[in-house]
């Protein structure tokens, strides 16, 4: 049993495919599962179901994943520590998150942090989905992710910070700009500018409201979005995120939409436990002045 078998195990269990894995590590298919099969023969016993659509742990196989994913994590995080030792440094934090973010939530946190750890390095890695952020910190590439907050990601830990209530995002000149609210009924004639399909925030709203049918304008962030509709090219159905307010955007109209559910966004880890010091205080930095 080696350190390399139990890491091929644990991405098993929590990418549930062999083949996901094996693109995610750049190795075969057949490598991978060789990693399974020597653990398997060493402990007697069958650790992964081999199902259609890929492969779930059997209960001896989830009792080893929870302790190797836990002993990897410590393991890894030593690992960092003893290179920062190595290196003359006192850290690293590691941050995964969306292009926007940074400007939304972000700037006065790094500040602050700055100011109290002048020696701790930060590292912000841009992602283009929250999916692409939970990759990240399942690869160990990152120790926190900025993330929408949504369903259960085996093998993360999600952790809300703030909510955020939804706007319509309209030119001035707009018929809907004199509202004070909107309801998701008054959107059924609008020029919709959409996030993309694979973002949780795209599915949270394809749920609440009916758009209509024909063409609509595709967009990777929010911030895209809004100046389309600052600039009269559409509507843009949009958490109401800080920097967005006149008199910065006088073009601009962000009526409520108090009917839809507020989007919830925070950070999500592998696990909050085995994060440095530095790490958990750069994520309740961030929490404290989001929160403002």
């Amino acid at each position: 049993m080696t350190l390399d078998d139990l890491r091929v195990f644990v991405a098993a269990c929590e990418r549930g495919n062999l083949s996901a894995v094996a693109r995610d590590l750049s190795r075969t298919q057949s490598a991978i599962s060789q990693h399974v099969r020597r653990l398997e023969t060493e402990l007697g016993m069958p650790l992964l179901e081999r199902r259609p659509r890929g492969v779930a742990p059997t209960p001896a196989g989830q009792l080893l994943h929870r302790a190797a994913a836990r002993g990897l994590d410590h393991l890894d995080l030593a690992l960092r520590q003893l290179r920062d030792l190595r290196n003359g440094d006192s850290g690293t934090v590691r941050v995964t998150t969306g292009a926007t973010t940074m400007r939304h939530f972000m700037t006065a946190a790094v500040a602050h942090f700055r100011r109290a750890h002048p020696d701790v390095n930060l590292e912000f890695r841009t992602e283009i989905s929250s999916r692409s952020c939970f990759d990240a910190l399942a690869a160990g590439e990152a120790d926190l992710a900025w993330v929408t907050i949504g369903p259960p990601v085996r093998g993360i830990e999600q952790r809300s910070v703030i909510e955020l209530p939804w706007v319509l995002a309209v030119h001035v000149d707009d018929p809907l700009a004199a509202r004070t609210l909107v309801e998701p009924a008054d959107l059924t004639g609008i020029r919709p500018i959409r996030l993309p399909e694979n973002s949780i925030a795209r599915a949270r709203l394809d749920g609440q409201l009916s758009y209509p049918q024909g063409a609509t304008t595709s967009v990777a962030d929010w911030d895209t979005a809004v100046l389309l509709a600052e600039l009269g090219l559409g509507h843009a159905v949009v958490p109401a995120l800080p920097g967005w307010r006149a008199p910065a955007h006088p073009a601009l109209r962000l009526i409520p939409i108090p009917a839809l559910p507020p989007l919830s966004v925070g950070w999500a880890v592998r696990q909050w436990a085995a994060l440095t010091s530095p790490a958990r205080e750069f994520a309740d930095a961030v929490a404290t002045h989001a929160a403002v």
